[in-house]
């Protein structure tokens, strides 16, 4: 088999195997969960009377009065539990689907029969689960209903708009200024509708919350079901406090730097808390959630690129696939922890680090058109300093997946090791990760300052490259070409010793004539064998560069996704049912160049499916990169089409008999052997004198 199909097999068989591992799911940690969600549904809670017997009372409390019709009767509503007490009386209803039972019947469970088994448990434990933080919560009623309805405040710099709700004192909404950054998502109606909305971060109706428990009375109360009182300490500064009583106060403390900063410093705040919360707690718990939304056009690859990240101290970051569902144990400390998107991120980044915890990823089989992706759970424990003002630090970064900005931030609050932030951004393994930082993407952020278009600049990236490797490349061909013209002798070699006896002798003749005429069958393929880092590190590069998310060029709308042009009324397996015109045109160029690249080589007539193969493997690039973003098949193409047009100057500037010429010159030079090829021939020798042994062992 020629040397150069060997490299180009190798190199196909390495894009194929990155396709498997990226495409794999994790099947086994998939079916783990189902079978533990079945588990978690099918568990119901139980409700004391001890417990049942205090409701009311708390009710009375915490509900709003109301008068209608003459009575009394207090109201709290929460969630899908409704619960109301008349003359002392516990009533109310339980809404599951079109269902609304009530509580007397489901404290028996006695449900409609139209009601299957499933809606059942989650009607009961919802109520159970109420009753008991209701219990829980008595001496923090007041704090489960608004002290004044509709408080809320915000903050805002140049980049960055945070919205505070004071139900939990949380950020509830964080937008990215920038007017690049909107959200792509295509709806079911029409493909090519962009969503006009800034990209939200958080956002309520994607259940983003995070929220800490506080520990009393050997109970943990949740920050999360408390309204907490806020003030604008001035343009910067937001707190987020509750009060719990004889002088106490809890909190937040939300600072967020005017300028570009990306970075939201909560404080954690108390004052007074030694009657009220345990002094002697060095840890305290805390919980995060995201139902994460659809941003993009293209879902392959914000699938995959999407999850959960996090770092250990003094180890190299770490992640949860992002096509698996699977539940993950910390245990040891961390330095931050990331709900990332494709293009943008949330990192947690405690000043002292998270002690240990669990991170949970549930990621849907999401159709084309859904719009959330997965569920990322997570449940820390952080450093608590209870005698403290401050009592705990965390540095939350809002903001885009662009590797500089990540960069600085990790020098502007990393530790001496660093942070590492960078590495939520997937450019490969650790071999192809520096051809990306060290050379892609300071090339690409240097053309990018120019302000032009981004199809022009991955050109101009293209060209750049060509031209390193252009003498290896130009030296390639004259390598070829000599391999050409040294077909005729190669052939009279294998005419004149044929058979599996004399393969040894026909590898010595023609190793001979290469060496004789300065040709070598390896050289042709030194050019592939530097492209294939480039190329395979450009296969992580794109889609995970935010630079080119939105930017259009020709018929393409968005270089970060497919260009699709067409959409089949069908799906064809493996390759969908919308047509990407770049890959289409990638497709085309590489069967040109494998035409030219075949009539280039000296012929095989010993493996004559070779050509087949050859030309199958463009084929086989069209079903794999119909997915992928534009800029990436748009890269490949060009990457080729300058290829085609090298081969095409290089024949027309090198005189083969010329060549030939200088070739017989070489052969009439006398040679000094080196001593690898002495030792090589004399290697050869031997095991052409024990193959003759062998032969005549035989005829006796």
């Amino acid at each position: 088999m020629n040397s150069s199909f060997k490299i180009i097999l190798v190199a196909a068989a390495v894009f194929f195997g990155m396709m498997l591992i990226n495409n794999k799911k994790e099947d086994n940690a998939d079916k783990s969960q189902s079978q533990q969600d079945s588990a978690a549904e099918s568990t119901t809670l139980s409700v004391s009377d001890a417990e049942l017997a205090v409701i009311p009372s708390i009710v009375r409390e915490i509900g709003e009065r109301d008068t209608t019709g003459g009575r009394e009767t207090y109201n709290y509503v929460a969630d899908n539990v409704t619960l109301s007490v008349t003359d002392g009386k516990l009533g109310g209803k339980v809404r599951v689907d079109s269902f609304a039972v009530d509580v007397d019947s489901v404290l028996v469970r006695h449900f409609p029969i139209e009601m299957n088994v499933t809606a059942q448990d989650i009607a009961y434990n919802a109520l159970a689960k109420e009753l008991k933080e209701i219990g829980v919560y008595r001496k923090f009623a007041s704090l489960r209903k608004p002290a004044v309805a509709g408080d809320s405040v915000s903050l805002s710099n140049d980049v960055l708009a945070l919205e505070f709700d004071n139900h939990g004192g949380i950020i509830s909404r964080a937008t990215l200024l920038d007017p690049k950054y909107r959200t792509f998502f295509a709806s079911a109606d029409d493909k090519n509708k962009i969503d006009s909305a800034q990209v939200q971060v958080f956002n309520p109706g994607d259940k983003a919350l995070y929220w800490f428990n506080i520990s009393y009375n050997n109970n943990d109360i949740s920050t999360n079901h408390l309204y907490f009182t806020p003030k604008q300490v001035n343009d910067s500064v937001v707190e987020m406090t509750v009060d719990l009583g004889d002088g106490a106060r809890w909190g937040y403390r939300y600072t967020l730097a005017q300028g570009d900063s990306y970075i939201v410093k909560m404080d954690i705040i108390q004052e007074n808390t030694e009657n009220v919360l345990p002094q002697n707690a060095t840890q305290i718990s805390m919980g995060w959630t995201m139902n994460m939304p659809r941003l993009e056009r293209g879902l392959t690859f914000e699938e995959r690129n999407s999850g959960i990240y996090y770092r250990y101290t003094n180890e190299s970051p770490d992640n949860i696939n992002g096509n698996s569902s699977k539940t993950e144990n910390l245990n040891h400390t961390l330095q931050w922890l990331a709900f990332k998107d494709q293009f943008f991120s949330t990192i947690m980044i405690p000043r002292k680090g998270f002690v240990s915890g669990q991170v949970q990823q549930i990621a849907y089989k999401t159709q084309p058109d859904a719009t959330h992706i997965k569920l990322l759970a997570a449940d820390m424990e952080l450093p608590y300093s209870p005698m403290e003002q401050v009592c705990a630090s965390i540095d939350i970064f809002i903001g885009p997946n662009l590797y500089p900005l990540l960069k600085n931030v990790d020098k502007q609050i990393g530790s001496d090791d660093g942070l590492s932030l960078t590495r939520v951004i997937p450019l490969g393994w650790n071999w192809l990760r520096w051809i990306n930082t060290l050379i892609i993407i300071p090339v690409f952020t240097f053309l990018s300052g120019f302000g032009w278009n981004y199809g022009i600049i991955i050109l101009l990236l293209t060209i750049f490259i060509k031209i390193i490797i252009f003498p290896f490349t130009y030296k390639s061909y004259l390598s070829q070409a000599k391999m050409r013209l040294l077909a005729p002798e190669i052939k009279e070699i294998n005419d004149k010793y044929p058979g599996k006896e004399n393969a040894m002798v026909r590898q010595q003749k023609t190793m001979a004539l290469y060496s004789s005429a300065g040709a070598s069958p390896l050289s042709g393929c030194l050019p592939l064998m530097l492209q294939m880092p480039i190329l395979i590190a450009m296969f992580s590069f794109f889609p995970s560069c935010i630079e080119l998310r939105g930017q259009s060029f020709l018929w393409a709308q968005d270089l970060a996704s497919p260009d699709v042009i067409l959409t089949l009324p069908f799906t064809i397996p493996f390759y969908g049912k919308e047509v990407s015109l770049f890959c289409l045109l990638m497709t085309a160029t590489n069967i040109i160049y494998t035409r030219i690249n075949m009539k280039n080589q000296p012929s095989s007539s010993s493996m004559p499916g070779m050509k087949w193969m050859m030309y199958l493997m463009p084929l086989m690039f069209l079903f794999f990169f119909n997915s992928y973003p534009a800029a990436l098949s748009y890269y490949y193409f060009l990457s080729l089409l300058i290829t085609i047009i090298q081969t095409w100057v290089f024949r027309r500037c090198v005189n083969e008999e010329k060549l030939r010429r200088k070739m017989a010159q070489n052969a009439a030079k006398p040679k000094k052997k080196s001593g690898f090829m002495a030792r090589l021939e004399e290697a050869q020798r031997k095991q052409q004198a024990a193959l003759r042994e062998q032969q005549k062992g035989r005829r006796r």
